[in-house]
């Protein structure tokens, strides 16, 4: 029986820690992810868990020790938001070239600067090119689950990279929130034992870690972690569908939300979801044909499902909630693009830039693209391909 509880998203995935109860977390609070280090320390504390937890000096310490366990052959878990994500950085990239299946909780927060605590996806944003598998919750239910499904997916020997369990700050991480925990023996089964073939500290075969590499091996070395992010694919949703028959809750890579007939949809992440499905459902009392998809798996990017889901639309909005400053749309929006012009698919397509810094996202705004769409649907003519949502005068 699933253990009804009321918790924020950030509490969730600490509990998820400590029903995994992993070999090593390492992390360094900052905001808006500093509760999941604090909560998991009390469990280390109170004796629920025998992980050892090394509180270090910075997030970059925190990757690197996380890099230092897992290449010892310890299950790994870690969290932050923001600049602690981008002090990371250059920790990120060696995390995934080196293949270690480290999860880490990004609590999505603005990327400095100028200076904001608030909720967007600039920081893991800034990251989708990392070589780290990248899952996104609309809701602290889906944050716990998706932390539940990360190791499995991380560890596969057909993927072995790290995973970001990604959701809004605040929005997500301190909201409380009804939800269905799994019981502890569950989440244990679920995840089973890690037994790493590589490691240091196996005393039987000798291997280096994170050397020099030269021209006549980088490439293919690079095109392993490629292969590797493709297998993610099918796995991730072999996992899910393990999980499914655990708890009765159905994951893909994406959510479709009343597309089966869709003519006008919107690509959103997030928890911005949840305000734009009630926008949907209002517009369909009225007649509207409108229609909501919500990435979830965002590294590896689906592109042939997310085009098969989009090409019957007949005008379609990708809202992203960063700027790639690149004067072509938001990320996800070239993204979506790509994968219908590979399809094409010739549906018109529009970006919105919206809620950065978090900047309260409003059912009439959400409105205002689907009006917008219902225009296009129309014509057939799109006026402002690059859009910025709800900006003041």
């Amino acid at each position: 029986m699933a253990i009804r509880e009321r918790l924020s998203g950030n509490e969730a995935v600490a509990i998820a820690m400590r029903q995994i109860n992993p070999d090593v977390v390492a992390a360094f609070p900052i905001t808006p992810s500093t509760e999941i280090p604090q909560y998991f320390a009390s469990f280390v504390n109170n004796g629920q868990v025998d992980t050892e937890f090394v509180p270090v000096e910075s997030e970059h310490s925190a990757m690197s020790a996380c890099i230092g366990a897992e290449s010892a052959g310890a299950r790994t878990i870690t969290a932050t938001s923001s600049n602690g994500l981008a002090l990371m950085w250059e920790m990120l990239y060696i995390a995934a070239s080196s293949r270690l299946p480290i999860v880490l909780n990004a609590v999505n927060r603005a990327l400095s600067g100028p200076l904001n605590i608030h909720n967007d996806h600039s920081d893991t944003m800034g990251a989708r090119d990392s070589g780290w598998i990248q899952i996104y919750g609309e809701t602290s239910q889906e944050a716990y689950d998706n932390m539940v499904m990360a190791l499995r997916i991380a560890e596969h020997e057909d993927v072995m990279l790290p995973v970001m369990n990604c959701y809004d700050g605040f929005i997500t991480s301190h909201a409380v929130e009804n939800l269905d925990l799994i019981e502890d023996e569950n989440v244990k089964a679920f995840v089973g034992e890690y037994k790493p073939k590589h490691y240091l500290l196996n005393k039987d075969e000798k291997i280096a870690m994170g050397p020099l590499d030269l021209p006549p091996y980088y490439t293919e070395h690079k095109y392993q972690q490629h292969m590797a992010m493709v297998n993610a694919k099918k796995v991730i949703l072999d996992v899910a569908a393990d999980f499914e028959k655990m708890t009765g809750r159905k994951y893909g890579l994406f959510e479709e939300y009343k597309m089966d007939d869709a003519e006008i949809a919107i690509v959103v992440m997030n928890s911005t979801a949840g305000t734009a499905k009630y926008v949907v459902n209002q517009l369909r009392e009225k007649g509207v044909k409108a229609g909501l998809v919500k990435i979830r798996v965002y590294r590896p990017f689906p592109v042939e499902e997310i085009a098969e889901a989009l090409s019957k639309c007949k005008a379609v909005a990708v809202m992203d909630k960063a700027a790639s400053f690149n004067a072509a749309g938001g990320p996800l929006y070239t993204d979506v693009t790509s994968a219908l012009y590979a399809a094409g698919a010739t549906v018109p397509a529009v970006s919105y830039v919206y809620g950065l810094g978090g900047r309260d996202v409003k059912t009439t705004d959400i409105e205002k693209v689907y009006t917008t769409l219902e225009e296009i649907a129309k014509t057939g003519e799109v006026k402002e391909r690059f859009n910025w949502l709800a900006l003041r005068d």
